[in-house]
């Protein structure tokens, strides 16, 4: 039988959903290719916005007019956060949560021979432990992600993926080591550590993310680690003083930050302000010589005012991010955000969520610029041709350049050159 993924959100989600597709595939199932209708459709879904629920619900109507006699399946955040109203899916054959992934396979297996429609979402318990996976196959990547965590203990005001995701789970530090000596096998020399919240790793097992960072280092294969979404009041001195000394860690942080205006952070319930987070981008930088950010801002959050988001950007222009990624508010139900005063219109959001995202554009141009002429490490990652390469510098700067001779998944040095809105010039160095 043939199958069919569609995934929304996060790299989390992603990793999941490779692990489940391994899972399938393990038992029988081959892949649709291209377009051609498949047996069973499987949306990974997210809940981070509303406007993932429905394109959730959209893409499952649309494969049931490919194929009537499709199976269906609707899994992941948006079922475990609104289990009602995601059972409540007539386009859904299967419905189940974001924990127990491996019965998504046993409830399709069932539906083929009983054709009964199931709904199966578990809520998430106390105690629960961390949910181990087929190791995802990764043909044509260079980088592998690999989820260490789960869960978020966190109750931030706009936020369901702590009900979509349960507690902090951490990952057991010898299955995290295997994987990637199997990782480094076959060929990967990047690996991304993910999670939910990240920067918890071993808040349940009595370690850290420096311990487990420092051994992935070790295992032979293994040249770049990069670092998932971190929380900036948790990363403290210690952590990062411990980080840095493990020089294969990249020095590219995707440190969350939502709002650059105190007013709006206090509204969100973050447990930081700008002061805080200026600091710790300093530490960052102090630990780490050249170091860059990342991060994610919420435009149109309720109260918020002209002044606010003029505020807010004003703060990424200082810290100089290398890219952020804009989000418009969703109102999520159950969330203290919901019925907050002060709702900001669907077109006043819009247009302040493209003012955003033009000076964030703006910012990123400005931050290649300065790298121009520096030596880099770059990851060669897709062949354009026989010569020319697309890849990734260990800051996460995007470049083409030739590198005859040379082969997908190699590390070269290269001297940066000029930034035309998509990717870096460069030339191999000497």
């Amino acid at each position: 039988m043939t199958i069919t993924f569609y995934t929304l959100g996060c790299k989390v989600n992603q990793n999941e959903t490779g692990a489940l597709a391994q899972l399938f595939y393990e038992n029988g199932f081959t892949p649709a290719q291209n377009e051609e209708s498949a047996d069973v459709y499987v949306v990974n879904s997210c809940t981070v916005t509303a406007g993932g629920d429905k394109k959730s619900r959209q893409w499952l109507r649309r494969a049931k007019r490919q194929n009537p006699n499709a199976v269906t399946v609707l899994t992941g955040c948006y079922p475990q956060a609104f289990p009602e109203e995601a059972g409540a899916a007539a386009e859904a054959d299967i419905v189940t949560g974001s924990g127990a992934r491996r019965r998504v396979l046993e409830h399709v297996l069932r539906f083929i021979q009983t054709r009964e429609r199931i709904v199966d979402v578990v809520p998430h318990e106390k105690g629960e432990r961390f949910e181990e996976l087929p190791i995802e196959k990764l043909e044509g990547h260079t980088r592998a992600f690999l989820k260490i965590e789960d869960g978020c203990d966190r109750r931030c005001a706009y936020c369901v993926i702590p009900r979509a995701r349960g507690s902090v789970r951490s990952r057991d530090e010898e299955n995290i080591l295997r994987e990637l000596q199997v990782l480094a096998r076959g060929g990967y020399a990047e690996v991304v550590l993910t999670g939910i919240n990240l920067s918890s790793y071993g808040k349940d097992t009595d370690t850290d993310l420096a311990r487990i960072v420092a051994r992935a280092a070790r295992v032979d294969g293994i040249r770049r680690i990069r670092l998932g979404s971190l929380e900036p009041d948790l990363m403290t001195g210690a952590l990062i003083e411990g980080l840095a000394q493990t020089p294969q860690l990249c020095p590219q942080f995707h440190l969350s930050l939502q709002s650059g205006c105190d007013a709006t952070l206090r509204r969100m319930r973050r447990v930081y302000d700008t002061n805080g987070y200026r600091a710790v981008v300093h530490k960052l930088r102090t630990a780490f010589p050249g170091a860059v950010f990342t991060t994610d801002l919420i435009v149109g959050f309720p109260g918020e005012t002209q002044q606010e988001f003029e505020e807010s950007a004003a703060f990424a222009e200082e810290i100089g991010f290398l890219k952020i990624h804009v989000f418009s508010y969703s109102r999520r139900a159950g969330t203290p955000a919901y019925d907050m005063p002060g709702q900001i219109s669907e077109e006043e959001k819009l247009l302040r969520s493209r003012q955003m995202q033009a000076r964030a554009e703006a910012i990123r141009a400005r931050v290649i610029a300065g790298m121009a002429g520096q030596t880099a490490e770059v990851l060669l990652e897709t062949p354009v041709n026989h010569n020319i390469f697309t890849g990734y510098t260990r800051e996460y700067v995007p470049v083409l350049l030739s590198a005859p001779g040379r082969r997908q998944g190699e590390i070269v040095r290269a001297v940066l050159q000029g930034y035309d809105g998509s990717r870096c010039a460069a030339v191999l160095a000497e």
